[in-house]
């Protein structure tokens, strides 16, 4: 396996709040597949235990990606924000 590849850490799983995801059941919600769903919602709307958990889970540079991406889904002023604190 490539380790460039490993886009995921081994960390604890969290229990997300239904707020968070309120348009799919968090139950459902798998961090290697959903992966970038769960950035763009975390990076918009979490708190900071969620925040945590995702700097704890993605590495930077899977972040960063997702964050840039041309579509992504992340309000331009968290976008604005985020890309200050992540260097």
């Amino acid at each position: 396996m490539n380790p460039r590849k490993k886009t995921i850490k081994s960390k604890p799983i969290i229990h997300f709040r239904r707020s968070l995801f309120w348009d799919v059941n968090p139950k459902n919600i798998n961090a290697k597949k959903h992966s970038r769903y769960i950035i763009e919602r975390i990076l918009d709307f979490g708190e900071v235990r969620e925040i945590r958990w995702l700097f704890s889970r993605y590495r930077k540079n899977t972040i960063k990606k997702v964050m840039n991406l041309p579509r992504s889904q992340v309000d331009p002023k968290s976008k604005s924000l985020w890309s200050l604190l992540i260097r």
